[in-house]
């Protein structure tokens, strides 16, 4: 192999993948990636199933070596794939309290995943979940104890794992005690070695122990462990930001030396952890890289400190070019490269992709999106909504012919149309018509007093609370404030309100005073069809907090109750 190439197998490019004809600007652009720059492998996000299917059989064609196709599929196919079944977040999985739904969830995610050509998923997030603030993991975690977390992550790659995919511990050495989005800008972590080995490296030493295929390091500078400071790039310089826009950019006026581009903190998961598979940077064009680097440096950078895998570049012209420049002027060696290069294809070895690299489109709406993943959904659904608060009495709702039901939906997405869809139809279905008035940061004072008026003159006010978590995103988590105008409104009242957190578990930190609140952990259809059973007392509510809510509930609560009991 020529260095050109041996460089383009640590490169994975990322596409939103359409129907793209082969005289497309796009298709042209990644025929450049695979053809002439030959990258290593393809990152797939958003996108329909045969579409993405179709595009990377072509890519595959078009390949002189076989591409490693991976997929953030932390959630199940539905997390990128269009009409596929999305699973409850990690945080739902193990407020279950059963960590045989992680590994079935593994097993299910990697089947569905070699159906659809796909090799490597970015998945299980092994981060704990130990600072509320954090706006970008959150409810992605399987909580805030290490040795809980480590049972579900081990449960997940063993699962994953057995199914014929390489399954990727992320984010290294751990993203869980941050209040910054690192695709918004370099968060830091300022704890000592002795807290890391006894929190944030738990999991990860778990997912090694479990023989984990791959571990994703993460944008995060950890000051007392790598002290080399940084600074920001001058602006004529620096990428626009490509993960959030310009205004949600997080900038301070320097950090420390990110764990992806850290030879200290790759020295600990190679040397203290044994860890001897992949190691995949957390992509090259988020805001925590790209405030303080270029592409060709980042890129470099990440090799010099032991990175396997350059995960989606802003630029992937200018990743090889910096890396082959550092080559020929002596700064990497060849022998560096090949290192990497060797450990790239053997994985593809291992994974059969010399044999067969095309993906059969016959058997995919037979293995993908069927009964066995909608039932996985639902079971862990039923068992993972978790009543924290029942101090008015109101669940089960006691509701009679004559009961009138409000349900003030609150979103932080741009999705007002169809967001709370799910639990209105599902409560429709147990007889129960609400009148339904959904806020967002777009909302007017008219809509707010509307709300207001309508939850007055109601018997019962639901509260669906959708504060997801939304990377990139400087509203991340948190109900916009037209919402928690309105809800605070609401409880000065004495409304009688049960407030249903579908997404961030959180939430009752800024509202103390809900006598009433359950989490769901998620807004996804199975949460929140189950969310509905279980307020009209059909099914059991029988969750536990994996994660304490500070000042008010330790991890484990959980009121626990039985179907038509109060």
């Amino acid at each position: 192999m020529s260095l050109d190439q041996k460089i383009g197998q640590l490169i994975s490019v990322g596409i939103n993948a359409t129907f793209l004809n082969q005289d497309s600007e796009a298709f042209k652009a990644l025929r450049h990636q695979v053809v002439d720059n030959h990258v290593g492998g393809i990152i797939l996000f958003r996108g329909p199933v045969y579409e993405s299917v179709m595009i990377v059989n072509r890519m595959q064609e078009l390949a002189k070596y076989p591409l490693l196709i991976s997929a953030d599929l932390e959630a199940g196919s539905g997390m990128r794939f269009d009409d596929t079944v999305n699973f409850p977040w990690n945080m739902a999985i193990a407020a279950t309290g059963n960590p045989e739904y992680a590994r079935r969830a593994g097993d299910l995610t990697g089947r569905e995943a070699r159906a659809m050509g796909i090799q490597q998923i970015y998945a299980p997030v092994s981060d704990v979940n130990n600072n509320a603030a954090n706006p970008v993991i959150n409810v992605r975690s399987y909580g805030e104890d290490p040795i809980e977390v480590s049972r579900y992550v081990s449960a997940f790659i063993e699962g994953a794992q057995r199914a014929g995919v390489i399954a990727t511990a992320k984010h290294f050495p751990g993203h869980g005690d941050t209040a910054t989005d690192s695709h918004r800008g370099l968060p830091e972590i300022d704890v000592t070695r002795e807290r890391l080995n006894t929190i944030e490296l738990v999991p990860f030493r778990a997912a090694v122990d479990a023989g984990v295929g791959a571990v994703m390091t993460g944008h995060i500078g950890l000051p007392l462990i790598d002290p080399t400071e940084i600074t920001p790039l001058p602006k004529d310089v620096k990428l626009n930001p490509i993960e959030t826009d310009q205004d949600g950019e997080v900038v301070s006026a320097k950090g420390t030396m990110p764990t992806t581009l850290s030879p200290v903190m790759n020295g600990i998961l190679r040397n203290d952890l044994h860890f001897d598979g992949l190691i995949v940077t957390d992509a090259m064009s988020m805001s925590g890289l790209t405030l303080y680097f270029t592409q060709e440096e980042a890129s470099v950078r990440a090799i010099e400190a032991g990175a396997d895998l350059l995960l989606k570049p802003a630029d992937p012209d200018a990743a090889l070019r910096g890396v082959r420049e550092a080559v020929k002027k002596g700064r990497l060696t060849e022998q560096r490269i090949d290192q990497s290069t060797r450990k790239v294809l053997a994985a593809k070895y291992d994974l059969g992709l010399t044999r067969q690299r095309v993906t059969s489109l016959d058997r995919i709406d037979r293995d993908v999106a069927g009964k066995q993943a909608t039932e996985l959904a639902d079971d862990i659904a039923k068992d993972a909504i978790t009543l924290v608060r029942n101090d008015s009495k109101l669940l089960p709702l006691n509701l009679t012919s004559t009961t009138r039901v409000f349900n003030l939906a609150i979103t932080n997405g741009d999705d007002r149309a169809v967001i709370a869809q799910p639990f209105i139809g599902a409560m429709a279905r147990g007889g129960v018509k609400m009148d339904t008035i959904v806020l967002d940061d777009r909302s007017s004072d008219v809509e707010v007093t509307k709300a207001i008026d309508k939850a007055t003159r109601a018997d019962i006010v639901i509260v669906s609370m959708y504060g997801r978590v939304r990377t990139g995103q400087a509203r991340s988590v948190a109900l916009p404030e037209p919402g928690t105008r309105t809800l605070n409104e609401l409880i000065e009242r004495h409304a009688r309100l049960v407030g249903i957190s579908f997404g961030n578990p959180y939430i009752l930190m800024s509202f103390p005073r809900l006598q009433t609140y359950l989490v769901a952990y998620g807004d996804m259809q199975s949460l929140q069809e189950e969310t509905a059973q279980a307020l009209l007392g059909r099914q059991d509510l029988k969750g536990r907090l994996p994660i304490s809510l500070p000042g008010l509930y330790p991890r484990g609560t959980g009121t626990q109750l039985r179907a038509g009991k109060k």
